[in-house]
Protein backbone atom coordinates (compact mmCIF):
# COMPACT_ATOMS: atom_id res chain seq x y z
CA UNK A 1 0.00 0.00 0.00
CA UNK A 2 1.41 3.39 -0.99
CA UNK A 3 1.82 6.31 1.39
CA UNK A 4 -1.09 8.19 -0.24
CA UNK A 5 -3.41 5.21 0.18
CA UNK A 6 -2.36 4.87 3.83
CA UNK A 7 -3.02 8.56 4.44
CA UNK A 8 -6.45 8.33 2.75
CA UNK A 9 -7.32 5.26 4.85
CA UNK A 10 -6.22 6.98 8.05
CA UNK A 11 -8.20 10.09 7.12
CA UNK A 12 -11.29 7.95 6.49
CA UNK A 13 -10.96 6.21 9.86
CA UNK A 14 -10.37 9.54 11.59
CA UNK A 15 -13.43 11.07 9.91
CA UNK A 16 -15.61 8.10 10.90
CA UNK A 17 -14.34 8.20 14.48
CA UNK A 18 -15.05 11.92 14.70
CA UNK A 19 -18.55 11.39 13.32
CA UNK A 20 -19.28 8.63 15.85
CA UNK A 21 -17.89 10.80 18.65
CA UNK A 22 -20.07 13.72 17.58
CA UNK A 23 -23.17 11.47 17.54
CA UNK A 24 -22.37 10.17 21.01
CA UNK A 25 -21.84 13.69 22.33
CA UNK A 26 -25.10 14.85 20.74
CA UNK A 27 -26.97 11.86 22.21
CA UNK A 28 -25.45 12.55 25.61
CA UNK A 29 -26.57 16.17 25.36
CA UNK A 30 -30.18 15.17 24.52
CA UNK A 31 -30.29 12.62 27.34
CA UNK A 32 -29.01 15.19 29.85
CA UNK A 33 -31.67 17.71 28.79
CA UNK A 34 -34.38 15.05 29.13
CA UNK A 35 -33.15 14.13 32.61
CA UNK A 36 -33.10 17.81 33.60
CA UNK A 37 -36.73 18.26 32.52
CA UNK A 38 -37.73 15.06 34.31
CA UNK A 39 -36.07 16.19 37.56
CA UNK A 40 -37.70 19.64 37.35
CA UNK A 41 -41.18 18.13 36.92
CA UNK A 42 -40.44 15.52 39.58
CA UNK A 43 -39.62 18.29 42.06
CA UNK A 44 -42.80 20.13 41.00
CA UNK A 45 -44.76 16.94 41.62
CA UNK A 46 -43.31 16.71 45.13
CA UNK A 47 -44.19 20.34 45.81
CA UNK A 48 -47.83 19.84 44.78
CA UNK A 49 -48.17 16.24 45.98
CA UNK A 50 -50.83 17.19 48.55
CA UNK A 51 -53.01 18.86 45.91
CA UNK A 52 -52.60 15.91 43.54
CA UNK A 53 -53.40 13.46 46.34
CA UNK A 54 -56.53 15.42 47.23
CA UNK A 55 -57.67 15.35 43.60
CA UNK A 56 -57.43 11.56 43.31
CA UNK A 57 -59.18 11.00 46.65
CA UNK A 58 -61.79 13.76 46.35
CA UNK A 59 -64.74 11.41 45.76
CA UNK A 60 -63.44 8.46 47.75
CA UNK A 61 -65.86 7.49 50.51
CA UNK A 62 -63.41 5.16 52.20
CA UNK A 63 -60.53 5.91 54.51
CA UNK A 64 -57.01 5.40 53.24
CA UNK A 65 -54.40 4.13 55.68
CA UNK A 66 -50.68 3.44 55.56
CA UNK A 67 -48.96 0.47 57.16
CA UNK A 68 -45.44 1.85 57.39
CA UNK A 69 -43.50 5.13 57.05
CA UNK A 70 -41.98 3.80 53.83
CA UNK A 71 -45.44 3.63 52.30
CA UNK A 72 -45.80 7.39 52.79
CA UNK A 73 -42.53 7.89 50.91
CA UNK A 74 -43.70 5.52 48.16
CA UNK A 75 -46.88 7.56 47.63
CA UNK A 76 -44.89 10.80 47.29
CA UNK A 77 -42.39 9.25 44.86
CA UNK A 78 -45.07 7.51 42.81
CA UNK A 79 -47.19 10.64 42.38
CA UNK A 80 -44.18 12.80 41.54
CA UNK A 81 -42.84 10.18 39.07
CA UNK A 82 -46.13 9.89 37.16
CA UNK A 83 -46.40 13.69 36.91
CA UNK A 84 -42.77 13.92 35.77
CA UNK A 85 -43.17 11.21 33.10
CA UNK A 86 -46.33 12.73 31.68
CA UNK A 87 -45.05 16.32 31.71
CA UNK A 88 -41.57 15.47 30.41
CA UNK A 89 -42.86 13.28 27.56
CA UNK A 90 -43.14 16.08 24.96
CA UNK A 91 -39.66 17.33 25.89
CA UNK A 92 -38.28 13.80 25.48
CA UNK A 93 -39.92 13.52 22.04
CA UNK A 94 -38.58 16.93 21.04
CA UNK A 95 -35.05 16.01 22.12
CA UNK A 96 -35.32 12.77 20.11
CA UNK A 97 -36.45 14.80 17.10
CA UNK A 98 -33.51 17.19 17.50
CA UNK A 99 -31.16 14.21 17.58
CA UNK A 100 -32.42 12.73 14.27
CA UNK A 101 -33.11 16.07 12.56
CA UNK A 102 -29.69 16.39 10.85
CA UNK A 103 -30.38 13.20 8.90
CA UNK A 104 -33.82 14.29 7.68
CA UNK A 105 -34.87 16.20 4.59
CA UNK A 106 -36.56 19.60 5.16
CA UNK A 107 -40.01 18.17 4.37
CA UNK A 108 -39.37 15.18 6.67
CA UNK A 109 -38.41 17.53 9.48
CA UNK A 110 -41.75 19.33 9.26
CA UNK A 111 -43.73 16.10 9.10
CA UNK A 112 -41.93 14.37 11.97
CA UNK A 113 -42.14 17.47 14.16
CA UNK A 114 -45.93 17.04 14.18
CA UNK A 115 -45.47 13.77 16.05
CA UNK A 116 -44.07 15.59 19.13
CA UNK A 117 -47.29 17.29 20.32
CA UNK A 118 -49.37 14.37 19.00
CA UNK A 119 -47.57 11.92 21.30
CA UNK A 120 -48.29 14.12 24.33
CA UNK A 121 -51.93 14.79 23.45
CA UNK A 122 -52.67 11.11 22.84
CA UNK A 123 -50.91 10.18 26.07
CA UNK A 124 -53.05 12.63 28.04
CA UNK A 125 -56.21 11.48 26.22
CA UNK A 126 -55.43 7.88 27.17
CA UNK A 127 -54.88 8.84 30.79
CA UNK A 128 -58.18 10.74 30.92
CA UNK A 129 -60.09 7.87 29.32
CA UNK A 130 -58.49 5.32 31.62
CA UNK A 131 -59.12 7.34 34.77
CA UNK A 132 -62.56 8.84 34.19
CA UNK A 133 -64.10 5.91 32.30
CA UNK A 134 -62.36 2.57 32.82
CA UNK A 135 -61.13 3.10 36.37
CA UNK A 136 -64.50 4.43 37.51
CA UNK A 137 -66.37 1.47 36.00
CA UNK A 138 -64.04 -1.14 37.44
CA UNK A 139 -63.91 0.50 40.88
CA UNK A 140 -67.69 0.80 41.15
CA UNK A 141 -68.14 -2.78 39.95
CA UNK A 142 -65.73 -4.16 42.54
CA UNK A 143 -67.23 -2.08 45.33
CA UNK A 144 -70.68 -3.31 44.34
CA UNK A 145 -69.57 -6.91 44.78
CA UNK A 146 -68.71 -6.33 48.42
CA UNK A 147 -71.55 -3.99 49.33
CA UNK A 148 -73.03 -4.91 52.71
CA UNK A 149 -70.49 -7.69 53.22
CA UNK A 150 -67.31 -5.93 54.34
CA UNK A 151 -66.04 -2.88 56.15
CA UNK A 152 -63.94 -1.29 53.41
CA UNK A 153 -60.57 0.16 54.31
CA UNK A 154 -57.77 0.55 51.78
CA UNK A 155 -54.08 1.24 52.12
CA UNK A 156 -52.95 4.28 50.15
CA UNK A 157 -50.39 2.15 48.31
CA UNK A 158 -52.96 -0.43 47.14
CA UNK A 159 -55.42 2.27 46.07
CA UNK A 160 -52.89 4.18 43.96
CA UNK A 161 -51.54 0.95 42.49
CA UNK A 162 -55.11 0.17 41.42
CA UNK A 163 -55.39 3.58 39.74
CA UNK A 164 -52.08 3.07 37.93
CA UNK A 165 -52.88 -0.43 36.65
CA UNK A 166 -56.31 0.60 35.35
CA UNK A 167 -55.30 3.96 33.90
CA UNK A 168 -51.69 4.02 32.70
CA UNK A 169 -51.98 1.20 30.09
CA UNK A 170 -54.53 3.25 28.12
CA UNK A 171 -52.08 6.14 27.90
CA UNK A 172 -49.82 3.83 25.88
CA UNK A 173 -52.64 2.13 23.95
CA UNK A 174 -53.74 5.53 22.64
CA UNK A 175 -50.31 5.86 20.99
CA UNK A 176 -50.98 2.88 18.69
CA UNK A 177 -52.34 4.90 15.71
CA UNK A 178 -49.39 7.29 15.91
CA UNK A 179 -46.91 4.41 16.12
CA UNK A 180 -48.57 2.80 13.09
CA UNK A 181 -48.22 6.06 11.12
CA UNK A 182 -44.56 6.40 12.08
CA UNK A 183 -43.68 2.80 11.21
CA UNK A 184 -45.54 3.12 7.91
CA UNK A 185 -43.57 6.25 7.03
CA UNK A 186 -40.37 4.24 7.65
CA UNK A 187 -41.62 1.41 5.42
CA UNK A 188 -41.64 -1.15 8.24
CA UNK A 189 -45.39 -1.84 8.05
CA UNK A 190 -48.27 -1.01 5.72
CA UNK A 191 -52.10 -1.21 5.89
CA UNK A 192 -52.13 -4.60 4.18
CA UNK A 193 -49.94 -6.14 6.88
CA UNK A 194 -52.09 -4.64 9.64
CA UNK A 195 -55.24 -6.06 8.01
CA UNK A 196 -53.54 -9.41 7.53
CA UNK A 197 -52.86 -9.80 11.27
CA UNK A 198 -56.15 -8.17 12.33
CA UNK A 199 -57.74 -11.31 13.77
CA UNK A 200 -54.62 -12.06 15.83
CA UNK A 201 -54.51 -8.46 17.00
CA UNK A 202 -58.14 -8.67 18.05
CA UNK A 203 -57.39 -11.80 20.06
CA UNK A 204 -54.51 -10.09 21.85
CA UNK A 205 -56.63 -7.00 22.54
CA UNK A 206 -59.49 -9.08 23.96
CA UNK A 207 -57.01 -10.89 26.23
CA UNK A 208 -55.66 -7.52 27.38
CA UNK A 209 -59.22 -6.38 28.01
CA UNK A 210 -59.87 -9.37 30.24
CA UNK A 211 -56.61 -8.77 32.12
CA UNK A 212 -57.41 -5.10 32.75
CA UNK A 213 -61.00 -5.61 33.85
CA UNK A 214 -62.90 -7.77 36.39
CA UNK A 215 -64.51 -11.08 35.36
CA UNK A 216 -67.63 -9.42 34.01
CA UNK A 217 -68.41 -9.86 30.31
CA UNK A 218 -69.92 -6.37 29.85
CA UNK A 219 -66.95 -4.65 31.49
CA UNK A 220 -64.46 -6.77 29.55
CA UNK A 221 -66.24 -5.89 26.32
CA UNK A 222 -66.29 -2.22 27.28
CA UNK A 223 -62.52 -2.26 27.92
CA UNK A 224 -61.65 -4.30 24.82
CA UNK A 225 -63.86 -2.27 22.44
CA UNK A 226 -61.77 0.95 22.63
CA UNK A 227 -58.61 -1.08 22.02
CA UNK A 228 -60.13 -2.63 18.88
CA UNK A 229 -61.31 0.80 17.71
CA UNK A 230 -57.78 2.15 18.23
CA UNK A 231 -56.42 -0.68 16.08
CA UNK A 232 -58.90 0.15 13.30
CA UNK A 233 -57.90 3.82 13.54
CA UNK A 234 -54.28 2.70 13.25
CA UNK A 235 -55.12 0.87 10.00
CA UNK A 236 -56.85 3.97 8.59
CA UNK A 237 -54.01 6.32 9.55
CA UNK A 238 -51.44 3.87 8.24
CA UNK A 239 -53.35 3.87 4.92
CA UNK A 240 -53.25 7.68 4.76
CA UNK A 241 -49.49 7.75 5.33
CA UNK A 242 -48.92 4.84 2.93
CA UNK A 243 -50.83 6.50 0.06
CA UNK A 244 -48.93 9.74 0.55
CA UNK A 245 -45.65 7.82 0.66
CA UNK A 246 -46.45 5.98 -2.60
CA UNK A 247 -47.55 9.24 -4.27
CA UNK A 248 -44.32 10.92 -3.23
CA UNK A 249 -42.21 8.05 -4.56
CA UNK A 250 -44.06 8.18 -7.89
CA UNK A 251 -43.43 11.94 -8.17
CA UNK A 252 -39.73 11.40 -7.54
CA UNK A 253 -39.64 8.59 -10.10
CA UNK A 254 -41.20 10.87 -12.75
CA UNK A 255 -38.71 13.63 -12.02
Amino acid sequence: MSENEKEQTEDTYTSEEMEVTEHIQELRKRIIWTIVFFILFFVAGLVFVQDIYDFFTRNLKYELVVLSPWEIMWIHIMIASVIAIGAALPFFCFQAWLFVRPGLMPRERKVTLIYVPAVFLLFIAGLLFGYFVVQELIFNFLMGLGEGMFDNMFTAEKYFRFILTTTLPFAFFFEVPLIAMFLTSLGIIDPAKLKQVRKYAYLVLVILGTMLSPPDFILQLFVAAPLIILYEIAIVMSGVVYRRKIAKEEELAVE
